[in-house]
């Protein structure tokens, strides 16, 4: 099984994060943000994955803090569990329709970081959640899991459905690319090493 436990702690947040890559989809979630519990749940539901997550952050600053961290660990714990990511596919993509929103998400687990948001801006607040903060969130995925995410949001009015298609995307896109390929044993890269 590909689990990985994540702890962090600053003087803005404290965070704990399991995640199991082989997983049916099971959630824990609690980060003081209900959007994001929501958002990170319909991630882990459409990924198959098993997602624990206790986080406590400086809410009465905002939600900018805990939301970028959860990233950051998200990020370390998919790394950790990748281990040297030996006969993995490595490329994922998938297109999420939610109501009238639709988008689309890209990855390639290529030990690069490289993120890049296009499309309809995301701006302004669902509920208490500024919608800013969510380019926030995988930009510190990327990094953290050192992957190439693309995310495009082509369309929607509905500003939950947007980010809804976009966490739904994002789970079904990773889930993808961290399966194994049945003909691959190896590193899937040229060069041998991810």
């Amino acid at each position: 099984m590909r689990i990985a436990e994540i702890k962090r702690k600053t003087k803005e947040t404290r965070i704990e994060l399991s995640l199991n890559l082989d997983g049916s989809g099971q959630t824990n979630i609690s980060s003081g943000i209900p959007f994001l519990d929501h958002m990170l749940t319909l991630f882990t539901v459409h990924g198959l994955f098993d997602l624990t997550l206790k986080a406590k952050g400086d809410l009465k600053v905002d939600a900018h803090h805990t939301t970028e961290d959860i990233g950051i660990c998200l990020g370390q714990a998919l790394k950790k569990a990748l281990g040297n990511k030996q006969g993995i596919v490595r490329y994922g993509h998938a297109g999420i329709p939610m109501d009238e929103a639709l988008a689309q998400v890209f990855i390639d687990l290529s030990g690069r970081p490289f993120f890049c948001y296009q499309g309809k801006p995301l701006e302004g607040q669902t509920g208490s959640f500024d919608l800013e903060l969510i380019p926030e969130f995988f930009r510190a995925l990327s990094n953290e899991a050192a992957m190439n995410l693309h995310i495009h949001l082509h369309y929607g009015e509905n500003k939950h459905h947007c980010a809804e298609a976009i966490f739904k995307a994002c789970g079904r896109a990773l889930s993808k690319a961290v399966s194994f390929d049945s003909r691959r044993s190896d590193i899937p890269s040229s060069k041998g090493v991810l």
